[in-house]
This record gives structure tokens, C-alpha cells and sequence, in this order.
């Protein structure tokens, strides 16, 4: 087969969560299991550290994976889903799996494929694995895809497993309250593993204490250990350069102040840093030369290292348009914080979801002083803009449909001055056709 024919396979002949959703969400690790059998278990043949959580865990993924190139160590990276190009799920020192590695993976298991029936996830789980482990990678960044527990990369025994928060995403699959979306994310949580949970949140805190308490493994939470804050001081040289300056102080040493520069702009990313900071001292414990000369330099550079968009990303500055991939509540609300610190006359709002989730509290959310852009992203899962535009003027939002994402992103653009603001998000599904 060719590239596009062997992306067509994996795309049309089995279920693909982008596409179709729920149905595509496998209950158990049987199908996982049985076809890295096939390959001689390539995940046990590497290092790794499991990322998972509602928000952020891409960004920190990818972070922690430049820390690790600039390191010198050859450092794999596992994400979902791509934004442009399939291959940007799987990556070597930023790299991206060449196409003829990808033909050749699905050519020789084939028949596996056909006799176990793994679904997309499954499959592409696979493939970074067997990829890792052929480039014999010191170390590879494993991305949970859905939840924990039940995930196809949860047959991984990393050295480290980082949880980042707790949020309401994907309720029809992995529970109607915050207690039973962590359990389910909880799920990574190995013996005897060292695990860093971001943020402390009062009403899920017990579920990781309990289920670390049970797998006697350590465990941390990343925002009880750094304090992290804009460094205003010069912040206006360093926006010129498109870097975010922060403060950083360890909270057992207040005394000890670092200053570093951040390519990743959005005010969130103040939260992922406390991640990746804990998860570097982790590793320095287990035996890693990372030094703060290291960490600093790789925290300038995340995107040119990894490859990684569409996180608080500039497409244009005339007008001033930025999109970003936040779309559950606590995304959209760490999203709202940014536009707010953004000066404009009138904001754009270029808008577009799935149809498979409740999209009523990020809806309400919503400022109703701006002028909205509702458009269906180009996938089975988009929600008809008709559709959107109806449910978002109940909630007080007004503004046209269009037909396609590209269109909402022209006539918002035509519309906007130079001083307005044009934002594009609500799906990941809507920047990866815009970035």
C-alpha cells in the first residue's frame, strides 16, 4: 500500500474515536495486549513515563519530553490526537515516525490486525510502541488517550506516572462525578511506581492517596511543591519574542527564585510547569543528569523541539488572531483568563464542537458581548453549526453559521480591525484545521 492507502486503512476500515466516539472506546486491554504479544511486547523494552489527567497532560508531555532531549537522552513521544498529520502521534527527538515505517508496521500485521480487530487507538498504540523500541529510545513520554484505567497505553510499567488534573470531560464514558472520572484516571497509578498528581483538589485528593496508599507508591502533588507566577518585571521585552516570563519558587525553599522563559504562552501552562518541575526532580532521583541549565533551555524552545501547536498559538497579528485547543470547561475557563489579559476593541469568537458531549456549561460561559463564528469542524463528531448557533443564542451569544471552519476564520478576519481580537477554539477538531 502506499502512505495514503495504508492511512486510509487505519482510518476507515476500524472504529476511530475522532470519528465516531464512544463506540470506538474499548472496555478492556485484551485486543492491546494480544497484539503487542504479536510484536514481543515492545513496551517492555524501553523506559517510559505515563501521562495522564482531563487538562494539560499534552502540553506537559511535550515539555517534559524537551527537557529530556536537551539532556542529551533520545527521548520518545507518545500523544493523541494529531492536529495536522497522523505521524505527529508518534516522535523521536521531534521527530515524526517516517511514512514508510508506518506502511511497513501495517503491512507486516495485517493479518493481526485482522484476527485480533484492535480498533485505531489500539493499533497506533502499537506502532509507537514497537517504534520506540526498534530505535531503542532512552526514554519515551507515553500520552494516556482516554481516562486510565481502560486505556491502551495503560500496559506500560513506567518509572514515573503524572496525573495533571481532574475535570469534567467525557463523562459518558468515564463517570458523572469528579471521584469516578479520577478513578478512572487513578488507574495508571502502578506498584511500587512514584506518582505526581498536579493539582490538589479537595474532592478527589483521596481517590489518588487511597489508590497510591494501595500500590505502595509515593506519591506528590506537583502545585504543594512550586509556587509559579508571571514575572511582570519583564514581561513586555519577552512578549516580543513571544516567551512567557515566569517566577519560580520551590515552597520548602521560598528563598530559592528561578526565572524562566516559556514558549508556551498561555497562563495554564503556569500549572503544567509545577508538573514537569516535579517530574525532573523524580527523575534525578532515579538516576537522570538533568540539569537547570537543561530544563531552562528546553522550556524556550518546547514547540521547535516537539512539534507541538494549537496551545494560546498566534496564526496572525493583523488582526491579532489566536486559537487554542481548550475545550471542556476548565479548558475554556483557563482560555477566557487569556483572552481577558489580551487588549481589543471587540473579540471575534470563531466557535465549533462535537456532537457527543454537553456543551451547555462551556456554552454559559461563553462572554456574550462578542460576536461569534459558529462553524462544524470537518469530521463525523462536528456538531451542525445550525445546530450550535441555536443552542448558543439560548444562552445569549449571537453571530452567523458557516459551512466550514476555514470560511468562519475568513469572514471573522474581514470583519475584525486591527485592534480587535479573533479567538478560534471549542475543539481541537476546529485549530487542527486553521494552524
Amino acid at each position: 500500500m502506499t502512505y495514503q492507502e495504508t492511512l486510509d486503512y487505519l482510518y476507515n476500515q476500524l472504529p476511530m474515536f475522532t470519528r465516531v466516539g464512544a463506540s470506538a472506546f474499548k472496555k478492556d486491554l485484551t485486543n492491546t495486549i494480544a497484539l503487542c504479544e504479536r510484536l514481543d511486547n515492545p513496551q517492555q523494552k524501553f523506559k517510559s513515563v505515563h501521562i495522564g489527567g482531563t487538562n494539560g497532560k499534552g502540553s506537559t508531555s511535550h515539555m517534559l519530553a524537551a527537557v529530556l532531549q536537551t539532556a542529551g537522552y533520545k527521548t520518545g513521544l507518545y500523544t493523541s490526537p494529531h492536529l495536522k498529520d497522523f505521524r505527529e502521534r508518534v516522535r523521536i527527538n521531534g521527530q515524526m515516525i517516517s511514512e514508510e515505517e508506518v506502511v511497513s508496521f501495517v503491512e507486516q500485521n495485517k493479518q493481526a490486525f485482522e484476527q485480533i480487530e484492535p480498533s485505531f487507538f489500539e493499533m497506533t498504540v502499537a506502532l509507537a510502541f514497537d517504534c520506540f523500541a526498534r530505535h531503542k529510545v532512552d526514554i519515551a513520554i507515553i500520552e494516556v488517550g482516554l481516562g486510565g484505567v481502560l486505556d491502551s497505553t495503560n500496559i506500560i510499567s513506567p518509572l514515573l506516572s503524572i496525573i495533571t488534573n481532574i475535570g469534567w470531560d467525557h463523562m459518558n464514558m468515564l463517570g458523572n462525578t469528579l471521584p469516578e472520572i479520577a478513578t478512572q484516571k487513578a488507574g495508571i497509578i502502578k506498584p511500587h511506581t512514584p506518582v505526581i498528581i498536579g493539582e490538589y483538589q479537595p474532592e478527589v485528593a483521596d481517590v489518588f492517596l487511597n489508590k497510591a496508599k494501595e500500590q505502595d507508591a509515593a506519591i506528590a502533588f506537583a502545585s504543594q511543591q512550586w509556587n509559579v507566577s508571571r514575572d511582570d518585571q519583564v514581561a513586555e521585552n519577552v512578549q516580543k519574542k513571544n516567551l512567557a516570563s515566569i517566577v519560580v519558587q520551590r515552597v520548602n525553599l521560598p528563598a530559592n527564585i528561578y526565572r524562566l522563559q516559556l514558549d508556551l504562552t498561555g497562563t495554564y501552562q503556569l500549572k503544567n510547569v509545577c508538573n514537569v518541575l516535579s517530574a525532573v526532580d523524580e527523575l534525578r532521583e532515579q538516576g537522570f543528569l538533568i540539569s537547570d541549565e537543561h530544563v531552562a533551555s528546553a522550556l524556550k524552545q518546547v514547540n521547535a523541539l516537539t512539534g507541538l501547536q494549537g496551545r494560546w498559538y498566534t496564526l496572525s497579528t493583523k488582526p491579532l488572531t489566536i486559537c487554542d485547543t481548550g475545550h471542556n470547561p476548565d479548558g475554556i475557563a483557563e482560555v477566557l483568563k487569556d483572552i481577558s489579559a489580551v487588549k481589543y476593541e471587540r473579540l471575534h469568537f470563531i466557535i465549533g464542537m462535537v456532537n457527543d458531549k454537553d456543551i451547555t456549561k462551556v456554552l454559559s460561559m461563553l462572554p456574550q458581548n462578542a460576536t461569534y463564528y459558529f462553524c462544524k469542524p470537518d469530521m463525523p463528531r462536528g456538531l451542525d453549526a445550525a445546530l450550535l448557533k441555536e443552542q448558543a443564542e439560548a444562552m445569549g451569544l449571537r453571530g452567523s453559521s458557516y459551512s466550514s471552519v476555514p470560511l468562519a476564520l475568513k469572514a471573522a478576519q474581514e470583519a475584525a480591525t486591527e485592534k480587535d481580537l479573533v479567538f478560534a477554539g471549542g475543539s481541537t477538531f476546529v485549530v487542527a484545521e486553521i494552524v
